[in-house]
C-alpha cells in the first residue's frame, strides 16, 4: 500500500513562522505570524480560525516565505505587509513614511475633538508633514464637514499620502495635498483661515540612539529633529499664528521632555498654551496652543 504525505495545512504554516520567528528573537512571534498568514492567505479577522485547516497553495506558500524571509532580515512587519491600520483606515505604507503608531492615534483624536467644537463644526485643518496621512485622512473620515490640507516636503511621502487618500471614498473630495516644507507648502490664500494646524513633525535629536529596526528603515527625514529635536516644531510654532483663524489651533506630537521647551517657543511667538495631553501610555505626548 502507497502511503501519502500528510497535507500542510495553514496551522501548520503559522506555527512553523511564529518559530521561525521566535528563534530570530522576535518579541510577538506568535502575533506577527498570524498577520503574515491572514495577508497571504487572504483570510484575516473572524475568517482567520476557521482557514487553519485549509490546504495553501504553492504560490501562496512562496509568498509567505519571502515575506518572512524580510522580517528574518529585520524589516519591520508594517513594511513587509505594506500596510496598517490607524484608527478606522488600513494605510498603505512604505519605507518612504513613517509607521503609524498608537501615540499618534492619540494626536489625531485630539484634533478630531478640536475640529468637532467649531462653530460652526468642522472648519479648515492642515496636516503638516503628513506622511502616509494617517492623521488628515482620520480628520476628513472622522469629520465630515471638514477641509483638510496635507502638506509633505518628500514627494515620495507625498506619493504615500496621494494612495491613500485614493481609498478613502467620499471624503477623499475634501482634501487636497501640497509638496513643500511646513507652511511653504500651502497657498498664500489660507493665510490666517486655518481652524487647527496638526503635526507629527520630526522630533529625535540627532545624536539619540534608536533601535535598530527603526534607525535602519524609517526615513531619517521624518525622525531626526536637529540637536534638540525641536527644528521643527520651532518653525511650525513660530509662523503658526500668521496662518490661523482666530481661536485656530495648533497641536503636535512631541518627546515628553520636550514640552516645557516646545511650550516657551510657542508663548514667545505669540501662541497660548492651553494644555499637553497624555498618550495611552501616560506619557507627555501633545502640545495644544491656541491664537491669541
Amino acid at each position: 500500500m502507497k502511503l501519502t504525505a500528510p497535507r500542510v495545512v495553514w496551522a501548520d504554516v503559522a506555527k512553523d513562522a511564529a518559530q521561525r520567528l521566535e528563534n530570530a528573537g522576535v518579541s510577538d512571534a506568535r502575533a506577527q505570524a498570524r498577520r503574515l498568514v491572514e495577508q497571504t492567505s487572504g483570510y484575516e479577522g473572524g475568517e482567520y480560525f476557521g482557514a487553519l485547516t485549509r490546504v495553501p497553495t504553492q504560490r501562496q506558500m512562496a509568498y509567505l516565505d519571502s515575506m518572512l524571509a524580510r522580517r528574518l532580515a529585520g524589516e519591520p512587519l508594517q513594511y513587509v505587509l505594506g500596510r496598517w491600520g490607524f484608527r478606522d483606515l488600513d494605510l498603505i505604507v512604505s519605507p518612504a513614511v513613517l509607521i503609524p503608531r498608537p501615540e499618534t492615534e492619540t494626536l489625531a483624536g485630539l484634533a478630531i475633538d478640536e475640529l468637532a467644537r467649531r462653530d460652526p463644526l468642522g472648519g479648515l485643518a492642515v496636516d503638516l508633514g503628513t506622511g502616509s496621512g494617517a492623521v488628515g485622512l482620520a480628520m476628513a473620515m472622522e469629520c465630515e464637514t471638514a477641509q483638510v490640507v496635507l502638506t509633505d516636503v518628500s514627494a515620495e511621502a507625498l506619493g504615500v499620502a496621494r494612495a491613500n487618500l485614493a481609498g478613502l471614498g467620499r471624503a477623499a473630495v475634501r482634501v487636497s495635498a501640497y509638496q513643500g516644507s511646513w507652511f511653504e507648502a500651502l497657498p498664500q490664500s489660507l493665510v490666517g483661515t486655518v481652524d487647527v494646524v496638526v503635526s507629527n513633525p520630526p522630533y529625535v535629536c540627532d545624536d539619540e540612539a534608536l533601535p535598530p529596526e527603526v534607525a535602519d528603515w524609517e526615513p531619517e527625514l521624518a525622525l531626526r529633529g536637529g540637536p534638540d529635536g525641536l527644528d521643527a516644531a520651532r518653525r511650525i510654532l513660530t509662523e503658526a499664528p500668521r496662518w490661523l483663524s482666530p481661536g485656530g489651533s495648533v497641536l503636535l506630537e512631541l518627546s515628553p521632555q520636550q514640552m516645557d521647551a516646545a511650550a516657551a517657543i510657542a508663548q514667545a511667538g505669540g501662541l497660548v498654551v492651553e494644555a499637553v495631553h497624555a498618550d495611552l501610555a501616560g506619557r507627555d505626548r501633545v502640545l495644544q496652543c491656541r491664537r491669541r
